[in-house]
C-alpha cells in the first residue's frame, strides 16, 4: 500500500462506478453500546436523482423491521482495473411499495436493475420483501491513486 493515495471520485464517475445495480454493504444505527447491524443487499441506483433502491427481505423474525426507519450508511467498494473505488452514502431509507403509481420513486426504481441474490434456505417466492430508496443526505466516493513519481 505504500505509495498510494486517494482522491475524490467526481460525480460521472461515481456515477459510472455505481452503474444501474450492484452490491454493497448497508448498516443501521442501533442504541447505546450496540454496533451497528450490517448486511450485505444488492442496489439499484438511479443517477439522475442520486437514489439508491433497496429490496430487502423483511421476514415476520427480521431484525430488520425494527431498523428500517434508524439512520443508515450504504457502502459500496471494489477493485476496478483502475485501483480501488468506493461510495459512501448516508441517510434514511423511505418505503416505495405503497407510493403511487405516477410517483418520482416508483418512476425512478423502473431505472434500475437490482441484482437478486438467494441466500436463503428457502425459495425466494417464500420470502416477504420490501423495496426503499434512500435520496442520500450525504454521497461521497473515493478512487485510489498512485503517487509514485
Amino acid at each position: 500500500m505504500q505509495g498510494l493515495r486517494w482522491v475524490q471520485l467526481s460525480d460521472a464517475e461515481r456515477d459510472e462506478f455505481l452503474g444501474d445495480g450492484g452490491t454493497g454493504v448497508l448498516s443501521f444505527a442501533t442504541t447505546g453500546d450496540e454496533p451497528p447491524v450490517s448486511i450485505p443487499v444488492s442496489y439499484g441506483y438511479f443517477a439522475d436523482a442520486d437514489t439508491i433502491y433497496f429490496r430487502l427481505s423483511v421476514p415476520d423474525d427480521s431484525r430488520k423491521k425494527s431498523l428500517v426507519d434508524n439512520p443508515i450508511s450504504f457502502v459500496v467498494h471494489r477493485e476496478t482495473e483502475a485501483g480501488w473505488r468506493s461510495v459512501v452514502a448516508t441517510g434514511r431509507l423511505e418505503a416505495v411499495d405503497d407510493a403511487p403509481y405516477e410517483s418520482a420513486a416508483l418512476q425512478g426504481l423502473w431505472a434500475v436493475d437490482i441484482p437478486t441474490v438467494d441466500v436463503f434456505e428457502r425459495p425466494p417466492s417464500e420470502i416477504p420483501y420490501r423495496t426503499y430508496r434512500l435520496r442520500p443526505d450525504d454521497l461521497t466516493g473515493r478512487k485510489e491513486v498512485d503517487s509514485k513519481p
